[in-house]
């Protein structure tokens, strides 16, 4: 796990000068790899690298790494699962003479046995730049589910690529400016979507895309070589399916214990993480590492209680960090210097303290993430099935009589309350269901949107909804559930989760690892009936079924909370001021993006408690924050911690 920034110089140019650029921003990738630091130009392709220590914590494992001819580069970050087993059925050790036992040395090999289309067969999370100098081309590959990041630049007859953007904005000249199309997308979601980012010009390549340039042709092509297959195996039987999924976890699980370092287990108190803790024990024969949990006052998000209890039931050496208000202001906007996006996702901070806790005795930390994409495990997929039987009824009884009486719910702050999920309910149900299951998530709609952006300020892009319906129709899933699925793993898993999960571990100089995303256990579960994934009101049924033997009851059956913060109570009490002072009506004016007389309507509501818009104004200042550090000062940088010293 590591970071690196890199250039291709497209029209000649000095790469000596370009060489201090690339040692300068990769130094603002220090927190991702402080354990050594490399530079390496070869013709006209320059990469630098930070590396954080994982597989072989030698000399040997430095980057930039090259083949044994020199020829061919490569700037890496990740873990490839699999390399192992593609060493032996390629013959790999064989035919090349490797000089460390890195999964990073696998890649130039394979690479060179087989060219690019070697990334069919990865099983892991990476994202790496490799330049083939004989041929005088560069490859930017991410892996499938966009676990890792990866930014490029074009500018100045040049293009620059960076595991953060941060690293990019080091480019000489380069005037970083808000890219309104990512901000209007923003506004629905709380996180932008694809390959927009923020900042105009910086863009942000696909999961399980590759992209290529030459020196030749000076264009960039991208083209994708992954796509999960939901070919349904009808053969299957219930019980078959329960142990075959049981099986793919525990070998990627087992996988995903392959370090050099230690491993510890984000615990939740989910059944999800606590499945990978049970498992870890299970593999290692013993329960002698680390877990970490949260805690929160509010009993309606805390979860602390379930997480003792599987740490206490597994035998683990269990660590508690305790979210409060004033951690979480303390944190802002420091947080998002490390992610570089306006991004309020309320698991964020809350990840950030955990990992800063667990970086005293830990390396790599697994993560339950993934779960609910692949054993249909969110309320949205249960609301499904619901909608299905709901739109049964009568429209002018649905929506004359049924969505008038749930408006009439008083707000409650507590976490997915029942007022809050009645009326996304009742509004969604009346839509397609690509728009339904939008509805769930939609923070605000095309026509609020417009409210709150300033007069003059573009809005004429395409409905963000759009994302969603033409993912679910180009799925190669027949039913609906399976392309709601991958709905969720293209862009609230990719493009929300895996932010959070990668860049507030990587502060901290920790790995984060994610077992539900392993290829064979993904593509398995693409081919499980759905009958079996969710039968009836019983989600993530396979997993639970399957843990039974090593879990406490209670933690099977428990409902799914999720993380998240009170911020919709915060910010009516402890963060009320704060908020105030930052959507101040002449700091929002000053952006020329906002609407201030609007918002501050929305404001008067939510203090009121007459509508619970806290998701919108959470966004709003996280957004603004943003705003200040990357556009207004640029001073995201003293907002950075001191990453740790090298301990190799």
């Amino acid at each position: 796990m590591c970071g690196f920034v890199g250039v291709l110089e497209l029209k000649g140019g000095s790469r000596f000068c370009e060489n201090d650029v690339l040692v300068k921003a990769c130094q603002v990738l220090r927190h991702r790899g402080p354990d050594s630091f490399g530079v390496h130009w070869e013709g006209f392709c320059g990469l630098a690298h930070q590396r954080l220590s994982i597989i072989d914590c030698s000399d040997a494992g430095k980057q930039p790494m090259s083949n044994e001819t020199g020829k061919i580069w490569i700037a890496y970050n990740g873990e490839v699962y699999n390399f192992q087993e593609l060493n032996e059925s390629h013959d790999l050790t064989e035919k090349h003479a490797f000089r460390s036992r890195t999964d990073t040395e696998t890649l130039l090999h394979l690479y060179e046995d087989l060219g690019i289309d070697m990334v069919k067969q990865l099983n892991g999370m990476f994202a790496f730049a490799l330049w083939d100098d004989d041929a005088q081309r560069l490859y930017l590959v991410r892996d499938p589910y966009g676990i890792k990041p990866l930014f490029y630049l074009p500018a100045g007859g040049a293009l620059w690529f960076a595991s953060e953007i941060k690293a990019l904005l080091e480019v000489p000249d380069f005037d970083a400016q808000p890219n309104v199309e990512a901000l209007y997308h923003y506004l629905s979601l709380n996180y932008v979507p694809g390959t927009l980012t923020p900042f105009e010009g910086i863009h942000e390549l696909s999961p399980g895309h590759v992209l290529t340039i030459d020196i030749a042709s000076k264009e960039p092509a991208i083209s994708r070589y992954f796509d999960t297959r939901y070919d349904i195996d009808e053969r299957l039987s219930k019980r078959e399916a329960v142990e075959r999924s049981f099986q793919y976890l525990e070998a990627s699980v087992r996988r995903q214990l392959i370090s050099d370092v230690p491993v510890g287990v984000m615990l939740s108190g989910g059944v999800d993480s606590s499945a990978l803790t049970a498992l870890m024990a299970k593999i290692r024969g013993d329960a002698d590492f680390h877990t970490f949990s949260l805690g929160f006052q509010d009993a309606s998000f805390d979860e602390s209680r379930y997480a003792r209890t599987v740490a206490s039931h597994i035998g683990t050496t269990h660590h508690e960090v305790f979210v409060t208000p004033e951690k979480v202001r303390n944190m802002l906007p420091k947080y998002l210097a490390y992610i570089d996006e306006p991004y309020a996702d309320g698991s964020a901070i809350p990840t950030y303290l955990l990992a800063e806790c667990a970086k005293e005795y830990v390396t790599v930390l697994l993560s339950g993430e993934g779960g609910d994409e692949v054993f249909a495990g969110y309320d949205t997929h249960l609301a499904l099935k619901a909608r299905n039987l709901y739109r049964k009824i009568p429209g002018f009884i649905r929506r004359g009589v049924v969505r008038r009486m749930v408006n009439l719910l008083p707000v409650s702050h507590r976490k997915l309350s029942f007022d809050f999920k009645a009326k996304r309910f009742a509004a969604g149900a009346e839509f397609s269901t690509p728009e339904s299951h939008f509805a769930w998530r939609v923070v605000l709609t095309e026509d609020a949107k417009k409210t709150v952006l300033a007069k003059g300020v573009n809005t004429r892009f395409q409905s963000t909804v759009e994302f969603f319906t033409r993912t679910f129709e180009s799925c190669s899933a027949k039913d609906e559930l399976n392309r709601l699925i991958n709905i969720d793993f293209t862009y609230h898993f990719a493009d929300d989760l895996m932010i959070k999960n990668d860049r507030m571990t990587m502060a901290n100089s920790l790995e984060a690892r994610v077992p539900f995303t392993d290829n064979e256990l993904v593509s398995f579960l693409a081919s499980v009936p759905v009958g079996y994934k969710l039968p009836w009101d019983k989600k993530k049924y396979l997993l639970r079924t399957a843990m039974r033997e090593f879990l406490p009851h209670e933690i099977v059956t428990k409902k799914k909370v999720g993380l998240e913060m009170p911020y919709s109570s915060w910010l009516r009490n402890e963060l009320r001021e704060m908020a105030e002072d930052v959507l101040a009506p002449n700091r929002l004016k000053s952006t020329g993006l906002f609407n201030a007389e609007a918002t501050s309507a929305l404001w008067r509501e939510h203090q009121a408690m007459k509508v619970d818009h806290g998701r919108f104004f959470w966004g709003l200042l996280n957004y603004m924050l943003w705003y200040g550090m990357y556009i207004e000062k640029g001073n995201y940088k003293t907002y950075l911690s001191e990453p740790r010293g090298p301990r190799f």
